[in-house]
């Protein structure tokens, strides 16, 4: 006989929602393998400390993309999380839901009851926000959600008040009635600590005796009886073991590790299966199809007064804030860089935003593509600004580099592939100049150190987006999700098409990639998913 009800492969921010919530009630027996170790780790709890986490090969996936012709053939770093809380245990913490609209795009791509009014109930049970509940927000969920305004440094004011002589209103919360405007962004944090999925979730359930987390376990494949998921099969320890479900086998992996995973267990595009020699269970062109990103320019300035450069480079700036840290979980140890910004649309007549902006009072010149070292800033006083086009329409694709399914996948992620993405960064560049060149932030500027003001025409400012431009690392959609099983991958039960007892539960199945930051949807997609998964056991 099996010994658990339901396996779900992946302990990240999907994986560990499941797992509280199947087993809530007691009735079911879950198993959840996670490829990664725990996250007892100071680097993942303090806030700032992410910085360190992005080239830490023992909690991160590294992934590198192939060379991409969008971007002048460059290679881009995709962190991953490759630990207990996954991606959200080493994320920048930003708690952005998305437009509205986003969602009811997703029900009318075929996925009935996706849409905004029934989506928002799952982000409410998520959260507990620090501003109460309210008609949009939570106040009793597990998900703690911190505004951070007592912290943030006084430029953050320049930025905002620069940002509404450009026309652009405040808004007070992006999660509230609208997104638009600009503000101060929330994080993911309780008691200066980061709030992940496994703090969240994961940690609370773990007394369960319905519950069994097995870490370091790499899943190679999922095992059939038939076209019926009835298994996993993992390497632990070198030792390559097998567990089995007699309900449902989840995928929870994420967007770069669950196609790769259905992939080598032989559900995914014949022609490429076969190249590899795997064995087909079932075809499905479109695993490791449709994928979308975010792509994030960033322009960087000396300033003329004191900046989160002058606190942190220093040793002894380094030493008062971790002992103001340690002791009060103050100061800005206990927030991430990314402190203001907001959305706005670039022309008038759009029906939501279509650019997302973010403001840090910290500069990093020559820091590695992809990664900052978040507490050694550059020598000069500096700030950032940046700016990300929330609904690109480059899409690209995930497939595999051999038959070994310890071998990394191979990432095309197509940047900046159609027209409208590229004229849509460019506005983006514009609008930080407009921005920079205004009152009260021009005031603080010294000068203009990236792309520098040399770089002027619409020729040059694209050729620096390609030379520049940077995933903000939000993939998804790369096991899609509608009712067309010749277009998607999964259903909106979340139910793979044309397989029996699997599901994928995780951002790889969002229709479409959502206006911001992608952990707080991740994370509703699992209330959702769970419920989803229980109203259908009870069903039979």
């Amino acid at each position: 006989m099996p010994s658990f009800d339901f396996i779900i492969v992946g302990a990240g921010s999907a994986g560990c929602v499941l797992a509280n919530r199947l087993t809530a009630s007691g009735k079911y027996r879950v198993l959840l393998l996670e490829a990664g170790g725990h996250d007892r780790n100071f680097k993942i709890w303090m806030p700032i400390g992410y910085g360190m986490t992005f080239y830490d090969p023992r909690i991160n996936w590294m992934y590198k993309t192939e060379p991409d012709p969008g971007t002048g053939n460059r290679v881009s770093y995709w962190p991953r999380g490759k630990v207990i809380g996954g991606s959200s245990s080493i994320n920048a913490m930003l708690y952005m839901r998305g437009h509205p609209g986003d969602f009811d795009d997703w029900e009318a791509m075929g996925n009935p009851g996706w849409g905004w009014k029934n989506v928002l109930p799952y982000f409410k049970k998520s959260e507990t926000s620090d501003q109460g509940g309210t008609e949009w927000r939570g106040h009793d969920g597990p998900l703690h959600v911190s505004t951070m305004e007592r912290d943030l440094h006084p430029t953050c004011q320049n930025y905002i008040r620069a940002a509404q002589a450009c026309g652009l209103s405040y808004n007070a919360d992006f999660n509230g009635e609208t997104s638009e405007g600009v503000g101060f962004y929330q994080n993911t944090l309780k008691g200066g600590f980061r709030m992940s999925a496994a703090r969240a979730y994961l940690h609370p359930a773990r007394r369960r005796p319905n519950l069994r987390v097995i870490s370091r376990a790499y899943a190679t494949r999922i095992l059939f009886d038939g076209r019926k998921a009835v298994g996993v099969e993992y390497t632990r320890n070198g030792k390559v073991e097998r567990a089995f479900g007699a309900r449902e086998v989840i995928v929870s992996t994420g967007s770069v590790n669950s196609p790769h995973l259905l992939q080598h267990s032989g559900i995914g595009p014949v022609d490429e299966l076969k190249r590899h020699g795997i064995a087909i269970v079932h075809e499905q062109k479109n695993v490791g199809r449709n994928l979308q990103d975010h792509l994030g320019l960033d322009h960087i300035y000396k300033a003329n007064v004191p900046t989160l450069n002058d606190q942190l480079r220093p040793l002894k700036g380094k030493l008062w804030h971790g002992l103001n840290y340690v002791l009060r979980r103050r100061g800005p140890l206990s927030l991430g860089v990314n402190q203001a910004g907001g959305f706005m649309k670039t022309q008038p007549e759009l029906d939501r935003p279509n650019m997302q902006l973010y403001f840090s009072p910290v500069s990093y010149t020559k820091a590695v593509p992809g990664v900052r070292a978040l507490m050694s800033p550059d020598k000069f006083s500096g700030i950032m600004m940046g700016t990300q086009p929330t609904r690109p329409t480059s899409r690209g694709h995930i497939e595999l580099r051999s038959a070994d399914p310890f071998d990394t996948p191979v990432i095309h992620p197509n940047y900046l592939s159609t027209e409208r993405d590229v004229t849509e960064q460019l506005k983006g560049a514009r609008f930080m100049r407009a921005l920079a060149a205004s009152e009260p932030l021009a005031e603080i500027i010294d000068q203009e150190i990236l792309p520098g003001t040399h770089v002027e025409s619409d020729e040059e400012m694209i050729a620096d987006i390609r030379d520049r431009a940077g995933s903000v690392f939000h993939p998804v959609s790369t096991c899609r999700m509608g009712d067309d099983p010749l277009k998607n991958v999964v259903d909106p039960h979340l139910r793979v098409h044309g397989l029996q007892n699997l599901r994928v539960v995780d951002a790889s199945v969002f229709p479409t990639v959502t206006s911001g930051n992608t952990n707080a949807p991740t994370i509703m997609v699992a209330e959702k998913g769970a419920d989803i998964i229980l109203t259908d056991q009870e069903a039979g």
